[in-house]
């Protein structure tokens, strides 16, 4: 694996994450369940980084290495940060875009 697919892998997790995290909370909202927006966004990201990465491998027949692991962690770890980060602007901003057009009314 080169940059540039880890880069592309960590891309398409983070947007796969945003999809499959609303997903989720409107299936455990249904249910009543309480849940932690960002601890949900960062154990989706983490699945998510984990099955993408082990697909990568299977697909492109790579083996188990020191080398990927180091690459697995890291898109772990960045997934679960952009999860974090960016999960909570954008809630955010569509809580704004809400409030906003609730005052034009």
């Amino acid at each position: 694996m080169n940059m540039e697919i880890f880069l592309m892998l960590l891309m398409a997790v983070s947007v796969f994450t945003g999809l499959f995290t609303e997903a989720v909370k409107i299936y455990l909202d249904y249910f009543k369940v309480k849940f932690s927006s960002n601890l949900l966004a960062g154990a989706v990201a983490i699945v998510l980084s984990v099955l993408v990465s082990a697909a990568y491998m299977l697909l492109a027949e790579i083996a188990y290495t020191d080398k990927m692991m180091v690459y697995l962690i890291a898109l772990v770890l960045l997934s679960w940060l952009s999860a974090m980060v960016g999960y909570d602007k954008v809630i955010q901003a569509l809580m704004q875009v809400k409030n906003n057009a609730r005052e034009d009314k």
